[in-house]
Formats: C-alpha cells, structure tokens, sequence
C-alpha cells in the first residue's frame, strides 16, 4: 500500500516513523515532510492548500490512502476532495472538523447533548463579551474561537486581564480565529488527555497523555503548542476512561451523526479531571502534538490497519495492543519560542542522542542541508523515551536532550512531574 502523510511536525514524524513499521507499507510519502521524516519517508513538497494538486500527486504516484495529520488541511475540506475523488483518507470531513475549528460550535454541542463542560457565552463583540465577564468575575478564560495553532487561550486570573484579553483578541492577535470569542468559566482540577478512534458509529477508546501548554517552568509563562508529554496520564483511571467514553465521547459521536456530519476519525479530547468528574475543555479533531509522539512509542499494534479501518467505517471488533511501559517526549524550541526566534542554526549530535534503543527524537521544525540538521521552526525536536515508570522514562529522555549539542536551543526540565511527583509518593 502506498502511502501519503500530509505534515511537517514531530506528530507527522512520529506517524510516518509508525506507519513505516507495517508490513503493509509499500511506499511512504510524507507533505512537506522535515528533516526527520526524510529517513522514513519520501518528502514531497505539495501545496497541501490546493487539493486538486493532493489529489493528482495521488493519482500519479498510485497513493491509496492518505493520512492528514494537521487541524488546518481538516477544516479547509481536504478528507472531503480526496473522498470525493475516490482516495481513503484518515480524518474528519470539514463539516465534524468544526468540532476543533469553532470552539462556540462545540460548546453549543455541549449544551444541547448535556456534555460536561464550563459554562460559557460566545460574543462577536467586545462590548457584550466584556459585560458577561464583569458579571461572572475572574478568575476566567478567554478564547478566540476558531484555530490559533495551540495558542488561542488566554486564562485571565483577575477582571483587568479578562477585559485586555478580549481586546486583544478581537484587535487580530489571532487573524481571524478571533473573529469570535469564547468566554468560559475557570475550571478546577487537574487536564488530561484521552484519544479514541472513531469510523462513524463504532469507537475505539486508545491512550491518555497529559502534556505542557506553558513555555516555562512549573507550568509558568504563556502558552505554546505543548513544551512536553507523556502517557499514560496517572489521573486517568478505567473508571474515568469509562466515565468519559460514555457521557463525553458516545453523546458526541451522535451529535456529528444527528447533524448529518457523521465523525470519521480520531477524537482528542482536552479534559479537566474535576471534583465533580470529567469535564471537556475542547476537542481537537486530530492526534496532538506533542501526545501522538509519546502514544507511537507506546503503541504496539500495526497503526495502519487502526487507521484504514477507521476511514472505511469497519472499526467495529478491533482493539489495539499498548505497551506498559511510559513514555515521555522533551520539546527542544528555538530560543525566543512562542515568540520570534531565529532559523538556520545547526544541531549536532542527534545520533549519539538516540543511542538508547528506547529513545527516539521526531523532528518539528527541521530541515536537511547538505547532510545537516537546521532548525526551521520554534519548536523543532521531541526527544522521546520509554520507561518502566515516568520517572524512568524523563531520565531517559534528558539524558539524550543532553547529548545534544545545539546552543540555540532551550527546553523545560520539569516534563512529567505531576506523575513523578505521584510516583515519589508511593515510594
């Protein structure tokens, strides 16, 4: 089979790297690809945003099924051009992608199925927003509504920064992700992550991850795409995963069907662990990044088979086999990241790194230049471990952050320690 994965993070990285293994596989193609999936891959440079052009690459190169792994390809409609010109392709159609692609549709979806969830008011105006939260009081979150790359969610802890996010937001911080905004009561608990397949009507529940939004330490400074992960999520038991598979994931699959936008594909669904159980954040309508990372390393059923039979609605009576192992990724970003930072510096010493047959560092923001490894983007590599524990695994996984010779690098050194810190406590 051969097969085409649309991307160029460390989630695209890891896919490709896991999809590699199947004896399925004839020919993996990765668009745009990075530095990393070129050794697994055939990096193919696509306009991704002109599907007719997907779709003729397809037809050239025999690709029988495509693997989209950003929101943004999702939301424009990609899965629904590639169906309808006869391609299988992993992920939602754009109507269920609105499930990530509007924050206020799927809190209305909330409402209307009785999904727990914040409550919350969606504005179009500064003015109406700004009076909702001077009623409600701080502390209190702040979104602009549609896609901000991980970056769209201001948590305002008193009245002052409340009212600036909202005028921040509606002054273009976002473009026009922030043509709307959300504004949602401040939850109290601890976030998780839990992932499921879904073909339409069958589900399939898959792993937890818990990940890092803040660029600093102690879980400080404003938030990223994610700075680190790991998996399992310790807070997450069977019966919470239960919990969520019934009254969070099961009343959203039928809502997506009710509105004749039956969701094909993998649900991501942000929670806070509440006093009063599982409460939904947000939904992300594709494997995250940096979750996918440490869920590839920990996955040790054929992926491609999960995927097929998702797209093809024949999800039903397939199970996936986990690794019990942990496994936890470090985000090396460009110094400056989430703000500017500088492209074009090398990195050296990435095989020495990944030495540890338990180690795998996926590229981000890379590229190849002469047989070298620059960085082309803010957050750049995942070093990745697996472990008998948490604890193990973010040993591991320093350890190769630390062979790593790149000055113009930084990253957090405190990935994983709500775990470990639960780890140390029953020592």
């Amino acid at each position: 089979m051969n097969i085409l994965v649309i991307g160029s993070g460390g989630r695209e990285h890891a896919l490709c790297w896991k999809i590699a293994e199947s004896p399925l596989l004839q020919t993996l193609y990765c668009s745009p690809g990075n530095g990393g999936t070129v050794e697994v891959a055939i990096n193919t440079p696509l306009d991704t945003s002109d599907h007719s052009e997907v779709i003729s690459f397809c037809k050239d190169h025999e690709i029988e099924f495509v693997v989209v792994g950003p929101e943004g390809p999702l939301v424009a409609g990609l899965v629904d051009d590639l169906t309808a010109a006869g391609i299988l392709a992993f992920g939602p159609t754009a109507g269920a992608a609105r499930l990530e692609g509007s924050k206020g549709f799927t809190k209305d979806i909330c409402a209307k199925y009785n999904i727990p969830t914040a409550s919350y008011g969606r504005f179009k105006d500064a003015a109406s927003a700004k009076n909702y939260i001077t009623k409600e009081g701080a502390p209190i979150v702040i979104k602009a509504d549609g896609l901000a790359a991980g970056k769209g969610v201001i948590l305002a802890q008193t009245l002052e920064e409340a009212l600036a996010a909202v005028d921040y937001i509606f002054d273009g911080a976002f473009g026009s992700a922030g043509a709307e905004v959300v504004v949602e009561e401040f939850l109290t608990g601890e976030e998780a992550s839990f992932f499921a397949l879904c073909d339409g009507t069958a589900t399939l529940a898959l792993a937890t991850a818990q990940d890092h939004k803040a660029v600093g330490e102690g879980d400080t400074g404003p938030n990223t795409g994610g700075m680190g992960a790991y998996s399992p999520a310790p807070v997450m038991t069977d019966t919470l995963c239960k919990e969520v598979m019934d009254t969070i994931i099961a009343p959203t699959v039928q809502a997506m069907t009710d509105m004749g936008h039956p969701y094909r594909g993998v649900f991501f669904a942000g929670l806070m662990i509440t006093a009063d159980g599982p409460k939904l954040i947000e939904y992300n309508c594709r494997f995250g990044d940096p979750e996918c990372q440490v869920l590839m390393m920990r996955l040790k059923s054929d992926i491609v088979p999960l995927l097929v039979a998702t797209a093809k609605g024949e999800l039903a009576g397939v199970s996936a086999e986990w690794d019990e192992k942990a496994a936890l990724t470090v985000v090396m970003a460009a110094k400056g990241y989430p703000a500017s930072y500088e492209k074009g510096s090398e990195i050296k010493g990435l095989v020495a790194a990944s030495g540890d047959a338990d180690v795998r560092i996926f590229h981000a923001g890379t590229k190849q230049e002469n047989g070298h490894i620059q960085a082309a983007g803010g957050r750049v590599l995942n070093v990745t471990a697996l472990g008998a524990t948490v604890t193990k695994a973010q040993e591991k996984a320093y350890k190769a952050v630390d062979s790593i010779d790149w000055s113009d690098g930084f990253c957090r050194r405190d990935i994983g320690w709500r775990a470990i810190n639960r780890e140390k406590a029953t020592t």
